[in-house]
């Protein structure tokens, strides 16, 4: 059995999910998948259960209703744990984290440092963007200044969802009180990674605008990310032993 599982959240991906499946068993054989689908509308559940048949390297979770990225990866980190996996991987279903990139980041994880999360990060020198707007870039970088200002995490791409986490370190981040669900479950996991003294590393990656499909990013989902932050930020201004220690939500 393989160490390693890459864990995709799925909604609405039915033009993108083959591809990025396919990719990844043809250049990564040695990791097993495993799809997290919330009822998609499309059907990407049931293709995702068509690559299932023809690969046992994949599996599919299916949740009943569209219930947010954070409660997906939960459910993903939760199986794969019960599951005996070492590795788990956070890893986009529309082919904005390239494959190539989760190869640096899967061999960043077994340098003599043992990193305990692995970081595919945008905002390092060597990390590229690649098709996104002046203004969404400034948006993002201005997100991460913002959330390292109040947060002094010391995480130069605190939002990145590409991700390589060790499973017996999810165990010390108090996951059954999270309750993060969209862009603010990133925030919220580094938050616990450093709060719990976990070994971080950052690797440069190129983050490619999506090839087909519609983002889920909403107005929601960024004032979700802005209030918590927020909170968090003045609860550690007021009680300074929360900034390290303890991960709190």
């Amino acid at each position: 059995m393989t160490d390693t599982v890459i864990a995709i959240p799925t909604y609405n991906e039915a033009e993108t999910l083959p591809r990025q499946v396919q990719k990844l068993r043809r250049e990564i054989p040695q990791a097993d998948l495993v799809i997290v689908d919330d009822n998609s509308p499309d059907g990407t559940g049931q293709l995702a259960e068509e690559l299932a048949a023809k690969d046992r390297g994949v599996k599919v979770l299916h949740r009943a209703e569209k219930a947010g990225l954070g409660p997906a990866y939960l459910e993903a980190f939760s199986w794969a744990s019960q599951a005996g996996y070492t590795w788990v991987v956070q890893m986009d279903a529309d082919g904005s984290h390239r494959v190539r990139d989760l190869k640096k980041l899967l061999a960043r994880r077994i340098w003599p440092s043992q990193p305990d999360l692995v970081i595919g990060s945008r905002w390092i020198r060597g990390g590229r963007l690649q098709g996104w707007s002046k203004l969404r870039e400034a948006l993002s970088r201005g997100g991460n200044a913002y959330i390292g200002a109040l947060l002094h995490l010391g995480i130069s791409d605190v939002t990145a969802g590409f991700r390589v986490y060790r499973i017996d370190f999810l165990s010390r981040l108090a996951l059954e009180d999270l309750d993060s669900r969209g862009y603010c479950f990133q925030i919220d996991m580094t938050r616990r990674a450093v709060n719990a003294g976990g070994n971080i590393v950052e690797v440069p990656i190129t983050f490619q605008e999506r090839a087909a499909g519609a983002s889920k990013m909403s107005s929601a989902i960024i004032l979700e990310a802005l209030a918590k932050v927020t909170r968090w930020g003045l609860l550690d201004l007021v009680n300074p032993q929360n900034i390290r220690g303890e991960a709190l939500s």
